[in-house]
């Protein structure tokens, strides 16, 4: 009798799509964030999307492996560090003059670096949105209820 040890997460199919579509995912979060001052997008935006990716691998691997990648203390950490992030960002300003003065040298329009403080905002609002987004999903997956079947 050959029995089948059933591993946690999906199929193979949905694992190798994973396998082959995470890092595009989490590369293309990254582009939002760093081009939001440019185009649509931004912290928010890439934030969610980055901790999709993670979502997308605890989905299809289990919860194991996701927490292996990123862990809960690791999530915490990087909320805590997008918030002060943002929140030193502003009081450099503060000393500039006013809450968020613009204290880097802004360059040319439509170039990459060419927005002074907003790319710096944006980077720390992912962290605090995919961080928070990630660690609510790791909340309720450790936390659900099981199902009585009748």
């Amino acid at each position: 009798m050959n029995k089948k040890i059933k591993q946690p997460g999906m199929t193979l199919i949905v694992k190798t799509i994973t396998r082959l579509t995470v890092g595009l995912i989490l590369l293309y979060g990254i582009y939002i964030v760093t081009h939001g001052h440019i185009s649509p997008g931004g912290g928010f935006a890439g934030g969610v999307i980055i901790a999709l990716s993670f979502i997308h691998l605890m989905l299809a691997f289990g919860k194991d492996l996701a927490l292996r990648k990123l862990s809960e203390k690791l999530a915490a950490f990087f909320e805590s560090f997008g918030a002060i992030m943002f929140l030193t960002i502003g009081l450099l300003g503060f000393i500039g003059g006013y809450f968020f003065f613009n204290f880097i040298f802004k360059g040319k329009p439509f170039n990459l670096f060419s927005a002074g403080i907003i790319p710096l905002c944006n980077i720390a609002i992912c962290f605090k949105v995919g961080a928070g987004l990630f660690a609510v999903f790791v909340a309720l997956i450790l936390l659900k209820v099981p199902i009585k079947k009748e």
